[in-house]
């Protein structure tokens, strides 16, 4: 028996397995990337609690300072590396952005100075994520495959982005599902069909890499929940409500202040002396910071996992305190992600109401709350209740993390607009006029 027509040519062409082989080769390299950046973040942060060890009061000078130079950093050289990483992603795969306009957004240089500049954040105690920023690394690096692939690829520019920006979801967290799901649900509007089983395949082997790095240890622990349930309907729902109130609000307060829109004095100052202000909300995180007694510094992991694990109890003040801090830090205009710290946030919610009904149900409301404030901030109901159930291992819990994520992003709607897709738009009027005009396709009469 002969193999059919399409199985010989499938195995005999050539370029087909060139580009398979490039594809894999290069979402390996970008899951390296994203744990070097990992550990290069870890390794900053070390440095920044090391300097707060020596004397409580330096990250009220180190602080600023450190802002400051970083903002300064970014606008004078990688003005694309600002903010998440997300939102530059999402603006390269519109469709009036060409080959000329890409590097705006999306390039190796860019990634590069993501790494360093997001680094250099975390060593000066800034209250961000570095998952946002690793979908953007890991993008610019998927995205040198395209110089290798032959011309006529099965596989183009809009899907080397859409595995990249996932692999790099994948590989921070430990979470291959929840990298798929996040390209699907974000960045995949018009996915490719003919190439969509290889661009799995290099999202997941990219979380493999993370995995092997970190192990396959839950990212957070595993959530030591009793049986599941309706005793946990009325707290699981003030849980959900509480958190899609409070990550809505956080995404229209981010999107008010990133967009430069308002009249208000500190948005007018921001404009005038962006360096300037960006040492004042540093300075607005060290005074959080110094009040917590650290525990509002960084991303949130260790405070998320003593309360996934059950070792520690943030107090009532954390996830106010935290939330104004993650904001700070966003308005600066430092390379910043918010998913850390927006699971620190949903965690410390789910700890408070908690606490308020004497230590009931305390790490499934934890988890409930991780699950919720990430839902309803990011507007990503499917990735956040993925991404939760794997770093947690709360496979127990699936249904009502599944139910807290739909309620909260269902609230959050009612309050904000999604976050990502609005900063895309903000990140495409960096665009010149006339290039957009020629971008755009010719209306007809």
């Amino acid at each position: 028996m002969t193999p059919a027509p399409d199985l010989r040519r499938e195995l005999g062409d050539w370029r087909v397995w060139t580009v398979r082989a490039i594809v894999i080769l290069l979402s390996a390299l970008a899951g390296l990337t994203v744990v070097g950046f990992s550990w290069l973040a870890d390794v900053a942060y070390d440095r920044f609690a090391a300097l707060r060890g020596l004397a409580w009061w330096s990250p009220l000078i180190w602080t600023p300072a450190c802002t400051a130079f970083v903002v300064w950093c970014t606008r004078r050289f990688a003005p694309g590396a600002a903010g998440s990483g997300i939102p530059q992603v999402m603006a390269t795969l519109d469709t009036t952005v060409g080959e000329a306009e890409r590097g705006l957004f999306v390039s190796l240089r860019l990634s590069i100075a993501k790494i360093l500049l997001t680094a250099g954040g975390l060593l000066g105690g800034l209250s961000l994520g570095r998952e946002g920023p690793s979908v953007q690394i890991a993008a610019g690096v998927m995205l040198q495959a395209r110089r290798l692939i032959p011309a006529g690829s099965a596989v183009g520019i809009h899907g080397l982005l859409v595995a990249g920006g996932a692999a790099g979801i994948a590989a921070a967290f430990n979470t291959p599902l929840g990298g798929v799901m996040f390209a699907i649900e974000e960045l995949a509007r018009a996915p490719e069909q003919r190439s969509s089983g290889l661009l799995i395949a290099g999202i997941v082997l990219a979380g493999l890499v993370g995995v092997s790095a970190h192990g396959d240890s839950a990212y957070f622990g595993v959530i030591h929940a009793p049986a599941i349930g309706l005793h946990l309907l009325l707290p699981g729902l003030l849980v959900a409500i509480l958190s899609g109130l409070a990550g809505g609000l956080f995404s229209r307060l981010t999107i008010a202040s990133l967009s430069g829109t308002s009249p208000d004095r500190a948005t007018r100052w921001r404009a005038r002396r962006p360096v300037l202000f960006a040492a004042a909300c540093g300075l607005g995180v060290a005074l959080i910071g110094v009040a917590t007694g650290g525990a509002a510094f960084g991303s949130g992991y260790a405070s998320t996992r003593h309360m996934v694990d059950g070792s520690a109890a943030m107090p009532f003040a954390y996830a106010p305190f935290k939330f104004l801090a993650t904001w700070l830090t966003s308005w600066s205009g430092v390379p910043a992600g918010i998913f850390a710290p927006s699971l620190a946030i949903g965690a410390a919610f789910g700890n408070d109401v908690a606490l308020l009904l004497y230590g009931a149900q305390v790490p499934a409301l934890i988890a409930l709350g991780m699950v919720g404030f990430l839902a309803a901030a990011t507007q990503a109901p499917l990735t956040a209740f993925i991404i939760v159930m794997e770093m947690v291992d709360g496979h127990v819990m699936v249904l009502s993390l599944m139910a807290c994520a739909l309620i909260a992003f269902a609230v959050a709607r009612l309050i904000s607009p999604a976050l990502y897709p609005t900063l895309a738009k903000l990140q495409l009027e960096r665009i010149p006029a006339p290039t957009v005009a020629r971008a755009q396709p010719p209306t007809t009469d």
